[in-house]
């Protein structure tokens, strides 16, 4: 089954939500790559508890806003917010990065962990982060993938475009 129709394609293509997901994804990455230096650095050595979690901070920010702008691509694309069929499985997965990010939020917030088990717990959260951008980016090539063999026989992106129609 294509990963998506002419259609889905289109509006894929011509909504500026792609844009903003090509932005944001790659700046949450780098977020994360940095927090991830100073969280470590943080359990290592016992240094940079504030610079930790101001790093964890805005790497939450940056999921929240990709998050949101993420399922208002998908409304546009796909037709409904999250969980839409070619990303059901990223946006379950996704629920569960964003509920260990909050969990992390929750406990700065109320004292509910030490530091270092509040870092832990960012540790987890990224783990589960870069599971889920790995299967961002296997539905990236897949996309890349169904567009290099549709270009290759285009009878047979109508014939999948017509398929899907029904």
């Amino acid at each position: 089954m294509p990963l998506y129709t002419d259609a889905e394609r289109a509006r894929r293509d011509g909504t500026a939500w792609t844009l903003v997901q090509g932005i944001l994804a790659p700046v949450q990455f780098v977020a994360f790559a940095v927090s991830l230096v100073l969280v470590l650095r943080y359990l290592g050595t016992g240094h940079g508890l504030q610079a930790a979690t101001a790093s964890v901070l805005v790497k939450t920010g940056l999921l929240y806003t990709i998050m949101v702008t993420g399922a208002i691509w998908e409304k546009v694309v796909f037709g409904q917010y999250l969980f839409a069929r070619p990303f059901f499985w990223e946006d379950v997965f996704s629920m569960l990065v964003i509920a260990l990010h909050t969990a992390y939020v929750v406990a700065l917030l109320t004292g509910g962990l030490d530091a270092r088990e509040q870092l832990l717990l960012a540790l987890a959260a990224y783990a589960s982060y870069l599971v889920n951008a790995a299967q961002f980016l296997l539905k990236l090539r897949a996309a890349r993938l169904q567009a290099e063999r549709e270009r290759k026989s285009p009878a047979s992106g109508l014939g999948m475009a017509a398929g899907a129609a029904k």
